[in-house]
């Protein structure tokens, strides 16, 4: 028989799972009702139609498949040469990384303007890519974990001969994988749900991104609301469907060194 304790457990449980579900099931019974409130696929078809929805759907996918790629590449060889490499000066590189942790990303945004523009990048997925091919906190989460990694594998693999990429790529890296699929999914949802920048940093549609295109769905005299649902529904998809994939290796890389080996 339940305890009371249990029972009032489940109860809260489950009044969270109702604030959380309610306001995406909202959005997709509103994403399907029509001007005469019955159901319709109608507002999907105008976005993409009219919207163009699909360009700004493959430039989001394009962007954040691009930039997790380049942090998985980038971050996984700064946190491995941070956690194993001794140079001059190490600790002064692993404490310039915790002070860019510090810094607002806002505060970029000016520079990262003028830059593109003097590079001739501006309006162009250069503008999109290159500022976010590595950022300080995948490399500081890839340092971490690969510190906690036993050095005699790689000193193995070292006296049967592998030289260091090979030991880098083939040991090191898919010993790594908890850490790097919480840096991929991170990566890719920041830049999926990413508006200021791809809002400042582009200004025709051929780069627009899917955030950017919500945002301009919003008439200066009306709002047509079921068309805006609709596109949210299309940009929350891709998202739940990356979360419902790696669902395993989000719980693996956030309990990942919470059992001592």
């Amino acid at each position: 028989m339940m305890t009371f304790r249990r029972i009032l457990k489940y109860f809260i449980l489950g009044v969270i799972f109702v604030i959380m579900v309610f306001p995406l099931f909202w959005m997709f019974a509103l994403s399907l009702k029509s001007s005469g409130g019955g159901l319709t696929l109608e507002n999907f078809t105008y976005i993409f139609s009219a919207n163009k929805f699909g360009r700004y759907l493959f430039n989001s996918a394009l962007v954040g498949l691009v930039v997790t790629a380049g942090n998985i590449l980038f971050c996984f060889m700064c946190g491995y040469a941070l956690a194993r490499r001794r140079v001059i000066g190490e600790k002064i590189w692993f404490y310039t990384v915790l002070i860019v942790l510090m810094v607002p990303v806002h505060i970029v945004i000016i520079p990262i303007y003028i830059l593109m523009n003097k590079l001739g990048m501006y309006d162009s997925y250069a503008a999109l890519i290159l500022p976010w091919l590595v950022n300080p906190i995948g490399i500081f989460l890839i340092r971490q974990y690969v510190s906690t990694l036993p050095v005699s594998l790689e000193e193995a693999a070292r006296i049967d001969g592998a030289g260091e990429m090979r030991i880098l790529f083939k040991i090191v890296m898919p010993l790594c994988r908890p850490a790097l699929a919480i840096l991929a999914i991170q990566v890719f949802m920041t830049n999926w749900n990413s508006f200021l920048f791809p809002f400042i940093l582009t200004s025709s549609e051929q780069y627009r991104t899917l955030p950017v295109a919500l945002a301009l769905l919003l008439g200066y005299q009306s709002i047509n609301w079921s068309q805006l649902m609709a596109g949210s529904v299309v940009a929350v998809i891709p998202i739940l469907a990356v979360f419902l994939v790696f669902q395993k290796q989000i719980i693996a890389g956030i309990t990942a060194g919470a059992f001592k080996q």
